[in-house]
Parts: structure tokens; C-alpha cells; sequence
């Protein structure tokens, strides 16, 4: 008879205990304490959010800058904007960069990815944080939490953030609803090929910290891939004890329609699948194809007995090497955006 009680992996169960923490188990005055001589940096990738970005970067000034000198930079990256992201950032305090000047002489690429990577390039930290720039509410902690396992622990190189993320429907709020590409595709896709990573709450979250000399010796992907590719790299690169993450409580930010979700998922697919060549896991040589297929309900263009016209996305990813490998063509001094 089979025996169909699962259990947890005593890999998985040992580093989710040892690995996790709270946000409130790093206040800013420990680490003040704890940061010696160390400089951190905070980055925030971000591409027309006028609306939310002044508000994360006043925050971040105000308490962990100007109150308490834990955080030494603070870097909005705007990514191609066409509404004043980059003028709300700067009068909030922020030093802005432009993601095309930080890449000038190299291929343009697109996508959060390459902003990171630009932001990455601007920094000067010896940690370097990442933050979305659509959270609303934003508080400190967002900070804190993230850079505290690595201030005070040497044997940490990357941590990730993870929380309640509510969905906001018609019918009213749903606690654990936003995190929909996490847990039907990325969660079910790393355990099947990545197990060991499985103990991550949240994969895809877009706040994380890293050392920076760890960061620099990691690839970006251009587009909505960066996270799945980041863990897989890092897990193969310093291994699952050098990895994090902690509990950064509710997160709320903007949320994408099911067809852009659409979109993403195919993005990780592809990420995951170039990871895989790499192991020897799927065919040399072979590429699946890039174009995905959906349909949009009505439209000009609707076809006969449909009522749905198709919509064809480019959804290629294309990756920005290791900083480490482009430093020399990357310019020293920052270009405003």
C-alpha cells in the first residue's frame, strides 16, 4: 500500500527555521550599532509611479537617514517614465539616475531587470537594498528587516522579504490573494526543479537585500524573470545557507490584471527554462518559443464566433551580464535622470 503521508524536507524545515526572521526583530538602532563601517545603499527600480514614490522616499529619508544615519544612499532608477517619477523622487530626497544612462554603450535592454541591474551599477553600498516602487504605506521597516540578518551576520549574503499581500476585489478583500503567479506557477516550478528553495514564502517578492559583491557576480534578467533567476543563480552561487529572508509583515501595492499576470508567468518560464539548459536539464540548441497567445474579449478587431480578438506578446527575456564582468564599461559617475 502506498504510503501517502508527505512531509516537509528536513533541508527545507531546517533552513525555514534557522533562515527566517521577523522585521521586528532588526530595530534601526541595533543596526546603527552593528553597521561599523559598512555603507548601504537603497535602490527603487521604477517606471511611471509619480504616485507612490514620493511617499517610500520621504519615509526612508526622514527615519533612516535623517533621524538615524543607517542608510547612506538612497537611488530612484527611472525607467523610462513618461510622468514625473523622476521630479517627485528627486524633491522627496532621492538621488535619481536614469536607467539608460547607467547602460549607455551597451544593448538596451528592457524591463525591471535591467533597471536593477542599472540601479546596481549606480550604488556605491557594500549592501544594497531593493524596493518596489509601488508600495503604499510604506514604513521603514521595509528596510530594516532586509538589512539586518545581513549588518550583523557575516554568513548571510541575500535576504529576502516576504508578507500578507491582500487582494482587493469586488466582493471584498481577500488576505493572502495578491500573490496568484507565486502560487500557481513559480512556487509549483521551483519545488519541482529547485527543491531546496522551497522554503521561501514569497519568490517573486521585489524587496531584497544582497551584499554587494555578491550581487555584482550575478546576472539580471531583463524582464519580469529577475527574482526566479536571482535565487536560482545565488542558491547555486553561495548556497542555501547564505540565503535569507524575513517577515516584512502586509504589503500593499498596485495589482496587475490576469492577462499581464499572463504575461509574467511566461517571462519566469522562459527564465527558468534557460536555467535549466544551463544544468543539462533541457535540450542544447533548443528555444521555446517567445510569443504568447491570449485573448481579449471583444475589441475592434474580434473575430467571427469568438467575440475575442487575439493578442500576440513578445515575451523574450534577455539578460544583462554580472556587473562584475561590465564594470569597466559602466560610468563611474552617475548621469541624473
Amino acid at each position: 500500500m502506498r504510503d501517502t503521508e508527505q512531509i516537509v524536507s528536513p533541508v527545507v524545515e531546517a533552513w525555514a527555521t534557522y533562515r527566517t526572521t521577523s522585521a521586528g526583530d532588526w530595530p534601526a538602532r541595533r543596526l546603527l550599532r552593528a553597521k561599523g563601517c559598512s555603507r548601504v545603499s537603497v535602490v527603487l527600480p521604477a517606471r511611471n509611479e509619480e504616485a507612490t514614490v514620493g511617499a517610500i522616499v520621504s519615509t526612508i529619508r526622514e527615519h533612516l537617514m535623517d533621524r538615524l544615519p543607517l542608510v547612506d544612499e538612497l537611488i530612484v532608477v527611472d525607467s523610462r517614465s513618461t510622468d514625473r517619477t523622476a521630479q517627485v523622487a528627486r524633491a522627496a530626497g532621492a538621488e535619481v539616475v536614469s536607467q539608460d544612462a547607467m547602460t549607455r554603450g551597451l544593448p538596451q535592454l528592457t524591463g525591471k531587470g535591467d533597471a536593477l541591474w542599472a540601479g546596481l551599477a549606480a550604488a556605491e553600498g557594500d549592501v544594497v537594498a531593493f524596493v518596489d516602487a509601488d508600495l503604499r504605506e510604506f514604513r521603514p521597516h521595509f528596510v530594516t528587516g532586509l538589512i539586518g540578518p545581513l549588518l550583523t551576520d557575516p554568513s548571510v549574503d541575500f535576504v529576502k522579504g516576504f508578507y500578507h499581500r491582500p487582494l482587493v476585489g469586488a466582493t471584498g478583500v481577500e488576505a493572502d490573494g495578491g500573490g496568484r503567479v507565486t502560487e500557481l506557477m513559480a512556487r509549483p516550478l521551483l519545488n519541482l526543479f529547485w527543491p531546496e528553495l522551497a522554503g521561501f514564502v514569497q519568490p517573486l517578492a521585489g524587496e531584497y537585500a544582497g551584499r554587494r559583491e555578491v550581487l555584482e557576480q550575478v546576472p539580471f534578467v531583463s524582464g519580469y524573470g529577475v527574482e526566479t533567476a536571482m535565487l536560482i543563480d545565488l542558491l547555486e552561487l553561495v548556497g542555501l545557507d547564505a540565503l535569507a529572508q524575513v517577515d516584512l509583515g502586509e504589503r500593499k501595492h498596485r495589482h496587475q490584471d490576469t492577462a499581464a499576470l499572463g504575461r509574467m508567468s511566461a517571462q519566469i518560464m522562459l527564465t527558468a527554462w534557460s536555467r535549466l539548459q544551463r544544468r543539462g536539464w533541457a535540450g542544447p540548441g533548443t528555444t521555446p518559443a517567445a510569443l504568447l497567445t491570449q485573448f481579449r474579449r471583444g475589441g475592434s478587431e474580434a473575430l467571427p464566433n469568438l467575440d475575442r480578438e487575439i493578442v500576440v506578446s513578445d515575451v523574450s527575456i534577455e539578460e544583462r551580464p554580472p556587473l562584475a564582468q561590465l564594470r569597466h564599461r559602466v560610468p563611474r559617475r552617475r548621469v541624473a535622470a
